[in-house]
């Protein structure tokens, strides 16, 4: 008998292992808690800051936008994934095998979640926003009352930093306002990328995750919400944006005073976070592979 000891078999690392799809309607209101509470804290900071001066500089509104990012996906990532945004789940779609079936219910979800948040936050503001129209002479609907409906909806160039004048449209134009909210977006969906992919070694617990995705969200806001606002979520756009329409603003809400707000804060977003999406998956391909033996 030979004394020659078996090899050892050498160890496969397995396949890697879908995690199982959410169930429909519990992710559908993973969806919208998410997003309520994104659009809560972070259109509410907005509400706070403009009528009633409570926000002291741009920093201090981005940072509730931090907090209201993270506590969303919190609330949603167990439940649905936590993309509170379409831009988030058209990624999902495109790159990571997201059934196709559910992108649209996903961006209902969202879209809910900001309109009925948004119909919370004016319930609370209701008379603040009315005083401050009274005291600025602004007739709701009116040219100009993009200065009060912007606590909803976006425009560009931010109203509250360059005023409602034609004059104010030459510091953004169309193409410069596109730009931003792509690049923005861009940069979200790529740090999304980093902070959740399994194929980035170095990514942070989910837990962490969270709290790095809102702060990144915040630091996006604080270069890009002077020029547009910085909406980098089409359902944090839209959903006030329907709202405002509806209690009064009408075509300052939409079509808006320029025109330009669905190519600007719909298509934007969503043709940022897929060039965003693709670089990190690019990126992923030069990572070194986890140790799996």
């Amino acid at each position: 008998m030979s004394d020659a000891k078996p090899k050892a078999a050498k160890k496969i690392a397995p396949e890697p292992i879908d995690e199982p799809l959410p169930r429909f309607w519990p992710a559908l209101a993973g969806e919208f808690t998410g997003t309520f509470l994104l659009v809560f804290f972070g259109v509410g900071a907005v509400n706070a800051a403009v009528v009633s001066g409570a926000q002291v500089g741009l920093w201090q509104v981005a940072a509730v936008w931090a907090v209201g990012v993270a506590l969303g996906i919190y609330a949603s990532a167990s439940l649905s994934g936590g993309h509170i945004n379409p831009a988030i789940t058209a990624v999902a779609a495109v790159f990571d095998r997201f059934p196709l079936s559910r992108v649209v219910p996903y961006w209902v979800a969202q879209v809910a979640g900001a309109a009925v948040a948004s119909l919370v936050l004016y319930a609370l503001f209701a008379e603040a926003i009315i005083e401050f129209e009274r005291q600025r002479g602004l007739l709701r609907g009116g040219p100009g009352s993009e200065l009060s409906a912007m606590v909803f909806g976006e425009y560009f160039p931010n109203p509250a930093m360059y005023g409602t004048a034609e004059e104010a449209w030459r510091v953004v134009s169309l193409k410069s306002a596109f730009i931003a909210e792509m690049v923005g977006t861009a940069l979200l969906a790529f740090l999304v990328g980093t902070v959740t992919s399994d194929r980035n070694p170095a990514r942070p617990s989910p837990a962490m995750a969270a709290v790095i995705i809102g702060l990144g969200v915040a630091a996006i806001i604080s270069v890009v919400a002077p020029l547009t606002q910085a909406a980098l979520n089409p359902a944090r756009d839209f959903g006030p944006r329907l709202v405002s329409y509806f209690l009064g603003w009408g075509e300052i809400a939409i079509p808006g005073p320029r025109g330009g707000w669905f190519i600007v804060y719909i298509v934007a977003p969503v043709t940022g976070a897929l060039i965003g999406g693709g670089l990190f998956r690019a990126l992923a391909c030069l990572f070194k592979k986890e140790n799996t033996e």
